[in-house]
C-alpha cells in the first residue's frame, strides 16, 4: 500500500508546485509548508482540491512546530534551496546543511517510510563554491541520519515559471550586448519541470531508494548555444561578448549590491564547471525516467511574450493571416 500523507517543505517555487498538483491528483494528501501563507496561501490553495493539500506556515527552524507535522507524515520532501545568501539566518549553511540534516533525524525519529531531498548537479566538482560546498554537506548530513533518503541532483530546471529562461529573455530582449562568462563554454543538461516532477513522483510510487540519481534533460548545451537559442527564439540578434575574468568579478561584484542580485562572486565560480551527469551515480534514465522534454520546444510555448508582437507573433496568429 502506498504512503498517503507526504510532507513537502519549499513547496512554492516552480518545482513545489508542480510536484504538489501532481500528487494531489493522484489522491495523496499533502502538508505544504510555507513561511508566509498570506503570500503564499492563495496559490498553494489552487494546486489541489479541498481535503488534499493542508497548508501551514512555519519558519524553517521552528523545530517544535515542524515536529508535530512530522507525526502525521509517510514521506517528507525537501526543495528549499537558495542561490544567494541574504541576511544572518538566510546563509548557505543554515538552509543546504543545517536545516536537511534536521530533516532527516526527524525521519528517522518518526520513522517516515521515505525522505526525498533536492540538491544541486555539479557539486563535487565544484571545490571553490560556498553554494556547492553547504550542498555536499548537506547530503552528507542526511545520508548519515537517514541512510534510505534519495537525493535527487538536477541540472537547470525550466519551464514558464522559472528564474532562469525568464530572466535571460528579459535581460536579452533589453540589452544591446550580453556578458559570457568563461567563453560560454561551461555545459548544462537543462531539464524541464514537469520531466522532474515525473521523476520525484516515480521515486515516491515506486519505493526508490538510491541514494543519489542525477537528473538531466535530453539535450547538453554550452551556456553560449543556450543564449543563441533564446536569441532565435525571441527573434533577436544581440552581440555575445566574453569577458575577461577579472572584469567579471568586478560586474559580479557590483551586481551582489541589488536586492535580488543578477550574479555573485560565488555562482561565478560556479559557471566554471560543468553541469551535466558526472557517470558516477545512476540518472533519471537509469531509473527507467528519461526526460522527453526538448528545450527549444518547451521555451516556444512561452517565449512570444519577449518577441514584438507578443501573443500574436505565435504561429496561431501567422496561420490565421495565411488564411485571410
Amino acid at each position: 500500500m502506498k504512503a498517503k500523507n507526504i510532507l513537502i517543505f519549499g513547496c512554492s517555487g516552480q518545482i513545489g508546485r508542480s510536484i504538489v498538483r501532481k500528487l494531489t491528483k493522484d489522491n495523496y494528501i499533502v502538508t505544504a509548508v510555507t513561511r508566509n501563507i498570506h503570500q503564499k496561501g492563495i496559490i498553494l490553495k489552487t494546486l489541489g482540491n479541498a481535503g488534499f493539500i493542508n497548508i501551514v506556515e512555519a519558519k524553517i527552524f521552528e523545530e517544535k512546530k515542524i515536529r508535530e507535522l512530522f507525526k502525521k507524515a509517510d514521506i517528507c520532501i525537501n526543495l528549499v534551496g537558495i542561490l544567494y545568501e541574504q541576511k544572518k539566518r538566510n546563509t548557505f549553511k543554515n538552509i543546504h546543511t543545517v536545516f536537511p540534516s534536521l530533516l532527516a533525524k526527524l525521519s528517522k525519529e518518526y520513522s517516515l517510510k521515505h525522505f526525498i531531498h533536492l540538491s544541486a548537479l555539479g557539486i563535487n566538482e565544484a571545490v571553490d563554491s560556498d553554494y556547492a560546498k553547504s550542498k555536499l554537506q548537506g547530503e552528507n548530513e542526511i545520508l548519515k541520519n537517514f541512510p534510505l533518503a534519495t537525493i535527487l541532483r538536477p541540472s537547470i530546471v525550466y519551464s514558464v515559471e522559472d528564474s532562469f529562461t525568464t530572466s535571460f529573455m528579459s535581460l536579452l530582449n533589453k540589452l544591446p550586448f550580453f556578458p559570457l562568462y568563461y567563453s560560454g563554454k561551461s555545459r548544462f543538461a537543462p531539464i524541464h519541470v514537469s520531466d522532474l516532477t515525473n521523476t520525484i513522483y516515480h521515486v515516491i510510487s515506486n519505493n526508490i531508494y538510491s541514494k543519489i540519481i542525477e537528473c538531466v534533460g535530453p539535450e547538453i548545451m554550452s551556456f553560449r548555444e543556450i543564449l543563441e537559442r533564446l536569441l532565435f527564439l525571441i527573434g533577436k540578434k544581440r552581440i555575445l561578448l566574453p569577458f575577461p575574468y577579472p572584469i567579471a568579478k568586478i560586474s559580479a561584484r557590483f551586481f551582489e549590491i541589488l536586492p535580488k542580485p543578477l550574479l555573485t562572486r560565488d555562482q561565478l565560480r560556479l559557471l566554471k564547471y560543468d553541469n551535466i551527469a558526472s557517470g558516477k551515480y545512476k540518472t533519471n534514465s537509469d531509473i527507467g525516467m528519461p526526460s522527453k522534454k526538448y528545450f527549444n520546444d518547451e521555451v516556444k510555448k512561452y517565449c512570444y511574450m519577449w518577441r514584438d508582437g507578443g501573443q500574436f507573433s505565435t504561429e496561431k496568429y501567422n496561420l490565421e493571416k495565411k488564411v485571410d
